[in-house]
């Protein structure tokens, strides 16, 4: 694994936005505005459980799901480089979530971005997937 480069920043720094708004840490509409402008326009995601979503629904869920889950904590770790080019990139990671008084859950993740041709990164498509339980 790389120690670090542009792509595991912002996947870093995408989570923490997306902690602090769901969290309701930071709930000033300019935090949600900060993170959608990271997903592209024609943003995709296969979520863990199979739903597949577009970006109209990511938006929606994100405005509506502000400050809905108190005490929220999310690590992520495990970040690895599966390719580059001038066009973006691919990097999965591991994602363990908590909530006070419940359950931990853990998926893999894995992002697609697309680079602009003034530099920005863009989430284009994001598959997660359940880590299945040691007891399972």
């Amino acid at each position: 694994m790389n120690t670090t480069n542009a792509y595991f920043d912002d996947v870093l720094s995408t989570h923490v936005l997306i902690r602090e708004w769901l969290s309701g840490e930071a709930s000033a509409p300019d935090i949600l505005a900060t993170l959608l402008v990271r997903f592209s326009p024609d943003f995709s995601m296969v979520a863990p459980g199979g739903r597949q979503l577009d970006s109209a629904a990511v938006t929606a869920f994100f405005r509506a799901a502000g400050a809905s889950r108190a005490g929220l904590e999310m690590r992520i770790y495990a970040l690895v480089l599966i390719q580059e080019s001038a066009a973006g990139a691919t990097v999965s990671y591991r994602e363990c979530q908590s909530l006070p008084g419940g359950e931990n859950t853990e998926r893999l993740s894995t992002v697609v971005y697309d680079k602009t041709p003034a530099g920005m990164l863009l989430w284009r498509h994001l598959h997660e997937t359940w880590v299945a339980s040691k007891d399972a």
